[in-house]
């Protein structure tokens, strides 16, 4: 693989470092596929500051209840666009009694209601409808879900938080400035045995740690492309996510056409590809036929390694891995790899899962139908499980023997859910090691508490090595190591009906007078405060992890049925990670009641006390008092709302960062007020210091490039220091000044 250092003009579909006579650099940016997508979805007219409107949108039941209720909070009567409501996240959770389909029979009510689209629990996983159902090409979606992408059927597909969704839902755009362009230059094919995820991991592998893909667009062209299925592109394209690039976008052939031929759509196919000369940001060059089944180790998807190379240092690599993981768990529990080495040198693993919209889909679950076919998993501590990614899919692998191939060789056959992606299904027993075709494997992310004493270790790798290993007993084994020859899937046939009779389409058909049904979990977002003149905040949780994820922010798993309770869930914000972080952001607003009710607490009568002696004089009545966090680089991982919004549940105001790991986290923390300062100066800062901004609404509005800040220590030291919020449109700093997205609505 080959990352080119600078850009790259692709001329007549071959890449080159210097442009071809006569064009410029400005000219050929318009070549490539992604520049056209966004063109005909502008609304502003111009190309380097986006105001977009998307063909449709989609959420699943973690984030759609929020998502109605702030958009009904800001006046929407209607969904004024397709709206995709899936139920593939808490459908399984048994957590908080009716909890879970009183959201079901909510999000059904309001697809009456506003006309909009129900998925059913266990129909689909979110992404895999969305293939199927409403992707097409040059359309743009936008999702609630980090891995919204369905670049490889021609779609560019984006996931945010809640707010960006809301935004939509009442008539506003999205706003960014025009992404950069990186090129995915494909050539050769697979090798016997390698898989989507092994392709997918190889570029994250490759990309996340060095920035080189973030916040732009990957494009995947090249003469490799013609030599991967639909099913194969997607579960590439899926994972695009973990690179931290903003979307992706592939060109289209006789595979996409039939595609959507097959899935009752030909009209959704047209032909894209690049310009005769098309100009790129950076290009990654990769031959498929160098790429080898691997694996990715605790605890990122970036971690990544050759099963082949693994087995040969198992030692060193399995004691660095855990090392590294040890250190990220910072002494709370103990991550124990190197044990999973056996007396013959294998390693054992003692589960393996393939589920969701990366791993479930009809090829790879027939590959491993084919790799198991007669054999046995073993009645050992090793299990297998497999989710299907939707139920058509389902249905054609009863009808080709797939299921009862996998179902003979002991392995259990679920229903179509997301839950081993993010910490509600089969969550692994202490100790253990699990290997799983799903998204992610961040800290705790399969369901275990370190708080508590839990731990379990999750690696990633393609549905193919996993059967292999499960054939194996659990003992880790590359699929080409069994695979001698290229496995072709029999035919697929998708049955609508299957959705026809299920789901229900309201859209274009809205029934004004339909009550919404309100289970007694579901809360509407208590009032937020708008930004006062002056700000002082204090830092009650620092986290100098090197990067700091969304699942740490507020974890995944059991705490998934309580998100259409903002205050519930609030008391889970950070509970994996720093534990003393709610009682210490609960105490700040207590002080700030306090303050608003004319009674100054002591703790802030001391920090004034503390800054008049240094010559600032701060104003109870214009100076709220919120919480804050440091973190390196928060907001890698999921686009949920929650791990902003939560912090603003419990009076948070602002994020001290040195970066931020995604646009869609940095846009929560905008969306819910939640000020996200930047600072050269981290070591400025300690946990329990108080920080004021003085004249920070005025420097907000006015789009100062540095604002003034003051850390005030515990024992009254003063320390200057300046901060930045970095580029933010007018609308932005309008919301940040209004306090949260739902009362910029009401001013504006």
């Amino acid at each position: 693989m080959k990352l080119w250092p600078n850009g790259m003009y692709l001329v007549n579909g071959r890449p080159q470092q210097e442009a071809p006579a006569g064009t410029t650099e400005a000219e050929a940016r318009r070549g490539t596929i992604a520049y056209g997508i966004l063109e005909a979805h502008n609304t502003s007219g111009d190309m380097e500051n986006l105001r977009m409107k998307f063909d449709s949108m989609t959420s699943h039941d973690i984030t759609y209840v929020g998502i109605i209720q702030t958009a009904r909070a800001s006046g929407m009567e209607r969904f004024p666009l397709p709206y995709v409501m899936t139920n593939c996240h808490n459908s399984l959770c048994a957590v908080g009694g009716t909890i879970n389909e009183d959201d079901h029979q909510f999000a059904l009510s309001a697809a009456h209601k506003y006309g909009g689209i129900y998925v059913p629990p266990n129909m689909a996983v979110i992404h895999s409808y969305n293939r199927e159902m409403m992707a097409g090409c040059g359309r743009m979606i936008l999702g609630s879900d980090s891995h919204t992408r369905y670049g490889a059927l021609g779609t560019i597909a984006v996931g945010e938080g809640g707010g960006e969704l809301a935004k939509q839902l009442v008539g506003r755009t999205y706003d960014m400035a025009r992404p950069g362009v990186v090129a995915v230059y494909l050539t050769g094919k697979p090798n016997p045995g390698v898989g989507p995820h092994d392709v997918a991991l190889a570029l994250v592998g490759a990309t996340y740690a060095n920035g080189y893909v973030k916040n732009k667009v990957m494009e995947f062209i090249g003469p490799g492309v013609a030599n991967l299925s639909a099913d194969y592109r997607n579960g590439i394209d899926v994972m695009t996510t973990e690179t931290t690039c903003w979307s992706s976008i592939w060109q289209t052939d006789e595979v996409t056409r039939q595609y959507f031929a097959e899935h009752g759509r030909p009209d959704a196919y047209r032909e894209l590809a690049p310009a005769d000369v098309a100009y790129y940001d950076g290009c990654i060059e990769l031959d498929l036929s160098t790429v080898e089944c691997m694996i990715a180790l605790p605890m990122h998807p970036s971690y990544a390694y050759p099963i082949r190379e693994l087995k040969a240092n198992a030692r060193d690599i399995l004691y660095e891995a855990q090392q590294q993981a040890n250190r990220q768990l910072a002494g709370r529990v103990q991550m124990d790899l190197v044990s999973k080495i056996q007396p013959d040198g294998s390693i054992y693993v003692e589960q393996g899962v393939v589920a969701g919209c990366s791993g479930g889909t009809y090829e790879n679950i027939c590959a491993v139908a084919e790799i198991l076919r007669g054999k046995s998993c073993g009645n050992g501590a090793f299990k297998f499980s497999v989710y299907p990614d939707s139920m058509p899919t389902y249905l054609e692998l009863v009808k080709n023997g797939a299921v009862a191939d996998i179902v003979s060789a002991g392995g259990i056959f679920r229903e179509c859910f997301c839950g081993p992606c993010f910490g509600a299904g089969d969550t692994p027993a202490n100790g253990e090691f699990s290997i799983r075709h799903t998204t992610r494997n961040f800290p705790n992310r399969e369901g275990s508490k370190p708080g508590e004493g839990q731990i379990s270790a999750v690696a990633l790798m393609d549905a193919r090595s996993i059967a292999a290993t499960a054939a194996n007993g659990g003992r880790l084994t590359a699929a080409s190591e069994v695979c001698d020859h290229e496995y072709t899937a029999p035919a697929y046939h998708f049955d609508q009906g299957v959705y026809d009779k299920r789901v229900y389409n309201g859209w274009g058909r809205p029934e004004p007078e339909y009550a919404l049904k309100f289970g007694p979990n579901i809360k509407d977002w208590p009032e937020q405060p708008a930004l006062s003149d002056d700000l002082l905040v204090k830092v009650v949780s620092y986290i100098t992890d090197p990067v700091t994820t969304t699942d740490e922010l507020i974890p995944s798993g059991e705490t998934s049925s309580f998100r259409s309770n903002p205050l519930r869930l609030a008391e889970f914000t950070l509970s994996r990670k720093d534990p003393a972080y709610v009682p210490s952001a609960k105490a700040v607003q207590v002080m700030d009641a306090a303050r608003r009710n004319g009674a100054l607490p002591e703790e802030i009568r001391k920090v004034y006390a503390a800054l008049e002696k240094a010559g600032f004089h701060p104003v109870p009545h214009s100076t709220n008092v919120g919480s804050a966090i440091f973190a390196n680089k928060p907001g890698d991982g999921s686009a949920r709302e929650q791990a902003a919004s939560c912090q603003r549940v419990l009076g948070g105001a602002a994020n001290f960062a040195c970066e931020y790991a995604t646009k869609r986290y940095r846009s929560n923390c905008i969306n819910w007020g939640m000020l996200p300062f930047l600072l050269d100066t981290p070591d400025v800062l300690e946990k329990g210091d108080y920080v004021f901004l003085p004249g920070v609404r005025a420097a907000l509005l006015n789009a100062a490039e540095n604002i003034e800040a003051v850390a005030v220590k515990p024992d009254g030291e003063v320390t200057r220091f300046t901060v930045r919020l970095g580029d933010m449109t007018d609308a932005e700093r309008q919301i940040l000044a209004d306090g949260c997205l739902i009362n910029y609505y009401k001013n504006h």
